[in-house]
C-alpha cells in the first residue's frame, strides 16, 4: 500500500477500518492508492481503491472521498450530509450523478466530515479544449447538448417520489441565496463597494416570484460534467445543490456560457438563445426573466470571488486561482448591473487580491 503526497499518514489504515463497519459482511477490508486530488477550488477529494475481501473472492472499486474542508472555506456552510442524501436519492433517476456509498459525520475518522462515492472517470472540459475536438464542431455540439439534456434531467427530478421534497418547497430559494450571498459581502467587506451595493440594491428591488420549484445543481456547467464518446456520464459537485429555483441554474450557465475556453464558446456550441430553447422544450418551462437571473448569477459569482480573494489576503491559502478570481469582478458586476438597466458608472470599490504576497518574504 502506499499514500501520494499531502495524504495524512496513518489514514489508508483509518479509512480501512471505518469502511469495514460499513460492510459487515466483508471478510476483510483495505484502502490502496490513496492520493489527493489537485481539482477544485471548495471541498477536498482523496482518490483510492477499496478492497473488499469475502473468503476467497476479492473486489476492488475506485472511489473518491469529499472531505468538509477546514474553516475558513471559499463557500460555506458546508453540509456533506445533504450532498450525501441527494445523490442517494439520485439513484435509479435520469441524472447520472456518483453513486453515495458511505457517510461518515463524526469527523473521527480523518478530523473532518466526508463521504465517499463511486469513481467515474470520463473527460472534463473545464479549460483547455482539445484542439482536435475544436477541429469537429458537431462533437462540441452534442457534448453541449448532453449537458443542456442533463440539466434539464435533474430539473425533472421527482421530489416526492426521490424523498428530496424533504429539502423543502424551494419557494424561498431566491430570498435564502440573495440573503446568504449578501451577507458573505458583508462578511469581508473591508472598505465600501458602491457597485456590490447597488446590484443588491436592484436585485430586491425587481426580484421575480418563484413559480416552480425543482431539484437545483447550483453550479451548472460543463465543467462539472464527465464525457465519454461525447455522451455525459457523471455529474459533480453537488455542493450547492438543493430544491429551489431552476431557472437560477439557467442563469449560472448562462452567464458562464461565452467566458474564456469553455466548450460552450468554440465553433459549433449552440449560443446561449440555443441553450435556453433546448432547456425549455427539454423542461416544459419558461425561461423567463433571464437578464434578471443572470445579475442574480453574477453577484453570486462576484461574491465567491470576493471571498476567495480575501482567503488569499489573508494567508489562508496560496493558490493564485484564488487571487486571480479577483480580477472578473469588476467587469461582471458592470455586465450584472447593465442587465438591470443600470448603465451608468459604478465604482467597484477594493476588490483585487494582492498577488504580490507570495514575492514578499514572511517575516521569521
Amino acid at each position: 500500500m502506499s499514500s501520494g503526497p499531502g495524504v495524512p499518514s496513518g489514514a489508508e489504515g483509518r479509512l480501512g477500518a471505518w469502511i469495514a463497519t460499513q460492510l459487515p459482511d466483508a471478510d476483510e477490508v483495505t484502502v490502496e492508492d490513496l492520493d489527493r486530488a489537485s481539482l477544485g477550488h471548495s471541498a477536498e477529494t482523496l482518490l483510492f481503491t477499496v478492497v473488499v475481501r469475502r473468503g476467497e473472492t476479492i473486489e476492488r472499486e475506485a472511489v473518491v472521498a469529499r472531505l468538509c474542508p477546514p474553516d475558513p472555506g471559499l463557500l460555506p456552510p458546508y453540509d456533506l450530509g445533504r450532498q450525501f442524501r441527494i445523490l442517494r436519492a439520485l439513484e435509479g433517476t435520469p441524472v447520472r450523478a456518483p453513486r453515495a456509498l458511505w457517510y461518515e459525520p463524526t469527523a473521527t475518522v480523518l478530523g473532518r466530515e466526508l463521504y465517499v462515492m463511486e469513481r467515474i472517470d470520463g473527460k472534463v472540459y473545464e479549460q483547455g479544449i482539445p484542439r482536435e475536438l475544436r477541429a469537429e464542431p458537431p462533437r462540441v455540439r452534442r457534448i453541449c447538448e448532453g449537458f443542456i439534456d442533463q440539466l434539464a434531467a435533474i430539473h425533472a427530478v421527482d421530489l416526492s417520489a426521490t424523498g428530496l421534497g424533504a429539502l423543502g418547497d424551494g419557494r424561498d430559494y431566491l430570498d435564502r441565496e440573495l440573503v446568504h450571498w449578501h451577507g458573505e459581502v458583508e462578511r469581508v467587506r473591508r472598505a465600501p463597494l458602491p457597485a456590490f451595493d447597488r446590484l443588491h440594491e436592484a436585485l430586491r428591488a425587481s426580484q421575480p416570484e418563484t413559480t416552480v420549484a425543482t431539484l437545483v445543481h447550483g453550479d451548472a456547467k460543463p465543467g462539472n460534467y464527465a464525457f465519454v464518446d461525447d455522451e455525459v456520464v457523471a455529474v459533480f459537485d453537488w455542493e450547492m445543490a438543493t430544491v429551489g429555483d431552476p431557472l437560477a441554474d439557467v442563469g449560472w450557465a448562462e452567464i458562464l456560457w461565452n467566458l474564456g475556453q469553455s466548450i460552450t464558446n468554440v465553433p459549433g456550441a449552440p449560443t446561449a438563445d440555443e441553450f435556453v430553447s433546448r432547456w425549455q422544450e427539454r423542461t416544459g418551462l419558461d425561461a423567463r426573466h433571464r437578464p434578471w437571473y443572470r445579475a442574480f448569477q453574477s453577484y453570486k459569482m462576484c461574491a465567491i470571488q470576493l471571498v476567495a480573494g480575501r482567503l488569499f489576503d489573508d494567508g489562508y491559502t496560496d493558490d493564485t486561482r484564488f487571487a486571480y478570481m479577483t480580477y472578473a469582478i469588476e467587469p461582471m458586476l458592470t455586465a450584472a448591473l447593465g442587465d438591470l438597466g443600470i448603465d451608468e458608472p459604478v465604482e467597484t470599490g477594493p476588490v483585487i487580491a494582492d498577488i504580490e504576497r507570495l514575492a514578499t518574504p514572511r517575516p521569521e
